[in-house]
């Protein structure tokens, strides 16, 4: 897979300096988990849910989740999995070609959906890449990681897992710490299979009847907040130890009444040409989503959570590293290992060997994945030419 394939070649050379590297699905989980970008959440009872995600992917969406869990009634739970199992066959029959799919998951419900799942599908398990496991908790994780060893048995394959860290035992002041630590030792064994940590930023705030305005981020409810710091802390190190959390998810899709002032400043869209598009996106509360996202890699987190396909080019566009950035950690790694201080090829701050090394590291990766912008490229180009008119 590649990010912006849908850019035609005049366009990628005109917005990159060094374009998005294809990423084979054998990559290792360092890179695959960086190359899941925007994940796209999709109900598995969606009629034309095969052509749904090749359409998807078409459009920009490199990594999808296909989901039995909350999105379902509880009533409709075994039909979705038949339209499920339906698609996901189609998808392996080669209805649709092999190299317009996505990374494709499936959120379950409760750990005996997998092997069921698995044995229904046969060969088409194939066209799966993992699982994304929903309340995982040091409780109930062990019997998720357990049906995905039976299901690997089965299937002949490594699938990947994705939990989602939403549990009281997680937010819970008196028994954070302690669940962290558990849930460290219990990523550690399973390094080889744990592609990311999703956050269920709804599914925490519900634990407390919050609920997150347009016009305000998660960073603004401090006990969802002051979580998503202590997970990074515990689990995001970048000592090797590590592992990738996504951003969560960004619910709106169209914006109320504003109290606030729109967060997107004008300037940038006018230096650019796209005065237009900045009205579009404050309109579908966008401005509220690209905040969040800063604020997500401010804080250690890579990739996000989309339930809406107009965010995934959003996402991914904000993603792209840019030339500055790319020199900067270009030089930081030539530098070597010892210490020392470099002026910026900018001439605008200190590169510090030492400690900036991770960051350089981190950011060459993501340069792989998503490309560099060319010189005089902002995140407006990027966006103008991801999103419809």
């Amino acid at each position: 897979m590649r990010h912006f394939d849908y850019f035609t070649a005049p366009e990628s050379a005109a917005l990159f300096e060094l374009p998005p590297e294809q990423i084979p699905r054998n990559s290792g989980i360092e890179l695959l988990s960086v190359a899941l970008g925007a994940t796209l959440y999709m109900p598995a009872d969606r009629p034309s849910l095969a052509a749904d995600i090749t359409k998807q992917a078409a459009a920009g969406a490199t990594s999808v989740v296909v989901c039995l869990e909350d999105s379902i009634a509880d009533e409709s739970v075994a039909e979705a999995e038949c339209n499920l199992v339906d698609a996901v066959q189609m998808l392996h029959a080669g209805e649709f070609p092999a190299d317009a799919l996505p990374l494709l998951f499936i959120r379950v419900r409760e750990p005996a959906q997998i092997p069921a799942l698995v044995t229904r599908l046969g060969a088409a398990v194939r066209v799966i890449d993992g699982f994304v496991l929903p309340k995982f908790s040091s409780a109930s994780g062990p019997e998720y990681l357990r049906a995905l060893d039976f299901a690997d048995r089965s299937a002949g394959t490594t699938l990947l897992a994705m939990p989602v860290l939403e549990s009281g035992a997680v937010l819970y002041a008196e028994t954070r710490a302690a669940e962290l630590s558990r849930l460290r030792i219990l990523f550690d064994a399973e390094r080889h299979r744990i592609l990311a940590l999703r956050l269920g930023a709804t599914d925490l705030c519900a634990l407390y009847g919050l609920r997150r305005s347009p016009e305000l981020s998660i960073y603004d409810i401090k006990v969802v907040a002051d979580l998503i710091g202590d997970i990074v802390n515990a689990l995001g190190r970048a000592d090797g130890t590590g592992f990738t959390i996504t951003g969560p998810v960004w619910e709106y899709f169209a914006a109320p009444e504003r109290m606030f002032k729109p967060q997107l400043r004008r300037s940038p869209f006018d230096e650019h040409n796209e005065p237009e598009l900045r009205g579009r996106l404050v309109l579908r509360a966008i401005d509220g989503l690209i905040r969040e996202i800063q604020l997500d890699k401010a804080n250690g987190l890579t990739g996000k959570t989309t339930i809406h396909p107009s965010h995934v080019a959003v996402v991914n566009a904000l993603s792209v590293v840019s030339l500055e950035e790319y020199r900067d950690a270009s030089d930081v790694l030539s530098a070597g290992r010892g210490s020392g201080v470099l002026a910026s090829v900018h001439g605008n701050k200190m590169n510090e060997i030492r400690p900036h090394s991770a960051w350089a590291t981190a950011t060459l990766r993501r340069s792989r994945v998503f490309g560099v912008a060319a010189d005089g490229v902002s995140f407006v180009d990027l966006l103008a030419a991801s999103l419809p008119r």
